[in-house]
């Protein structure tokens, strides 16, 4: 399983997420604490808004501990948004274009996750999928085709609306095709302005999702930057986030065939 991490808030050094804290991602990336395995060095990637409507990205298929340009880049770029990644394939082969994150226009997106049997679902999951979005799929993985099915149910109009659409399909899908559904989601968007995070498993067993304050802003991690306990907050399975302008907000989560979200609080750490 992978481990990520990301950031809104006043404008803060990717460095503060990606290599400086004690547990960082990069520490993560060879000595993760909360995942099936403890290495993710099947790449890296980072993605961040400045100036220009569209993100900036940098991805390599190098283990993240072992590219001095991440670390190089992670001090000097400064953001108030950003998403940055550590890849355990478990599908999709070793190459750039299948590193997280994901970009589309002024959208970016990373997974933690799979769809069991996707093999077989992939090309009907592709014909959904109108040519302008079929011909941006760059990779071979599951998560970049999600990614592409949200962006064709409406992502840009109703992000977690578009989510539960996506994943109420793929479900259907894989029932009809393979006759029985496995789908583990905890993945983290953006337009630039707000971020989004989804918790989510067909089985309740969601990799993991924390939420904490850092500066001026809140990050959502994989796992807990440090030790500090009491400064994450676990987002329970079955939730969407929001991360906006006016703080950090917490909803039911459910696939649009199931039930509609409904609000619900999580108490962050303040």
């Amino acid at each position: 399983m992978c481990r990520w991490a990301a950031y809104r808030g006043d404008p803060l050094y990717l460095e503060e997420l990606v290599s400086s804290p004690a547990h960082s991602l990069i520490e993560q990336s060879h000595c993760a604490t909360r995942a099936k395995t403890a290495t993710n060095g099947d790449g890296f990637g980072i993605a961040w808004y400045g100036d220009r409507p569209e993100p900036g990205r940098y991805r390599d298929i190098l283990p993240a501990w072992s590219d001095c340009n991440l670390k190089s880049l992670a001090r000097q770029i400064r953001s108030p948004l950003f998403l940055a990644h550590v890849r355990a394939a478990t599908g999709g082969g070793t190459r750039r274009d299948n590193c997280h994150p994901f970009t589309h226009g002024t959208w970016s997106f990373m997974h933690n996750g799979q769809i069991a049997g996707f093999e077989r679902l992939r090309r009907p999951m592709e014909a959904m999928l109108d040519d302008e979005l079929f011909n941006a799929r760059g990779g071979t993985t599951d998560s970049e085709l999600m990614f592409l099915l949200a962006l064709q149910f409406g992502l840009r109009e109703a992000p977690i609306a578009a989510m539960a659409h996506m994943i109420g399909v793929v479900e259907d899908l894989a029932d009809s095709v393979i006759g029985s559904i496995l789908l583990r989601f905890t993945a983290a968007f953006s337009d630039g302005n707000t971020l989004y995070a989804i918790r989510y498993a067909t089985d309740r067993k969601a990799p993991t999702l924390y939420a904490s304050p850092v500066g001026a802003g809140y990050c959502l991690v994989s796992e807990p930057l440090n030790d500090d306990g009491d400064a994450w907050a676990e987002i329970p399975d079955g939730s969407a986030v929001t991360v906006g302008k006016d703080g950090i907000d917490v909803a039911d989560f459910r696939p649009e065939k199931r039930s509609a979200s409904k609000q619900q609080r999580v108490a962050i750490p303040a």
